[in-house]
């Protein structure tokens, strides 16, 4: 397929990447022009203008301002040459997801939303998990996109918005076991145990699971960088997992917790670790740190 992509951050490096080396045709765009370089059968283009067209588009933005920006404010839906298909694989707020599918439909570019579960090195290796909804043929015309990037896809019906709905709950609870796995270290380091070796025996038996593994890993070596995932970020999804909430009339007490957890790690100057450096608040708070 003749396919567009806007956003080449550590995630949509790798999954331009995967579409390349699957023998889809790729002309990229990204903000920071360096960004766009150095992808092996990736064509950089000089504007988002010249990325918005062809078979379909991927937008791997970084929030919702950046999409916004690009896509909206940019005045791609008004521009003659338009793709035919748009896929937003940005982790985005539910707000404007409904935006973003009202708006395409004025301008007559069909949407799909597929944000998706993994890191960048499972980007790279072409299989993260895609969470689709939309139209039923509008997925089974990106179903050769998904396929090179993706190890499953998960279709969640024909409104966009739940898949960014999805998304933004999968993350709350990725967020909530980093949170529990800091504050059971705390608790065991208080009592003479290194939480390292607590972590071992957590994530090998009850908790043997990529999340748990991976970022108790990097927990109990204390390696938050580079990052992987980035703490600003995780405490921008957990804020757009509050306003869906909000939005849909459901309390979510513990988001507020680790919002705020987030925040004060950001205050210490961890925002630009791994999400994992969320840990480190609470070996500060228990004075272990």
């Amino acid at each position: 397929m003749d396919v567009g992509f806007i956003g080449l951050g550590r995630m949509g490096r790798g999954m331009a990447a995967s579409l390349a080396r699957a023998g889809h045709r790729v002309r990229a765009w990204n903000r920071s022009p360096e960004g766009a370089q150095g992808l092996a059968g990736v064509t950089p283009v000089a504007s988002a203008a010249e990325a918005f067209a062809g078979e379909a588009v991927i937008t791997m933005l970084a929030d919702d301002a950046a999409l916004e920006a690009v896509i909206v404010s940019g005045g791609l839906l008004d521009q003659p040459e338009r793709p035919g298909l748009h896929i937003g694989m940005s982790t985005i707020s539910v707000a404007l997801a409904r935006q973003l599918t009202a708006i395409h439909e004025r301008a007559g570019v069909p949407y799909i939303a597929a944000p998706v579960f993994g890191r960048p090195d499972v980007a790279e290796a072409g299989k993260l998990n895609i969470v689709a909804a939309g139209a039923a043929a509008l997925i089974a015309r990106a179903a050769p996109l998904f396929d090179a990037m993706g190890a499953k896809t998960w279709p969640f019906g024909e409104e966009p918005s739940r898949a960014n709905a999805v998304k933004l709950a999968g993350n709350f609870m990725l967020i909530s076991a980093i949170e529990a796995m800091g504050e059971a270290c705390a608790l065991t380091e208080g009592h003479g145990v290194a939480g390292a070796d607590f972590l071992d025996l957590m994530t090998n038996t009850l908790f043997a699971s990529p999340v748990y593994k991976g970022y108790g890993a990097s927990i109990a070596q204390n390696r938050y960088e580079p990052p992987g995932f980035g703490l600003k970020l995780g405490a921008k999804d957990v804020r757009l997992a509050l306003q869906a909430g909000e939005g849909a009339g459901v309390p979510m007490p513990f988001a507020s917790v680790l919002r705020d957890g987030l925040i004060e790690a950001i205050s210490h100057g961890d925002g630009e670790k791994d999400l994992a450096a969320l840990a480190r608040v609470s070996a500060r708070r228990a004075g272990q740190s």
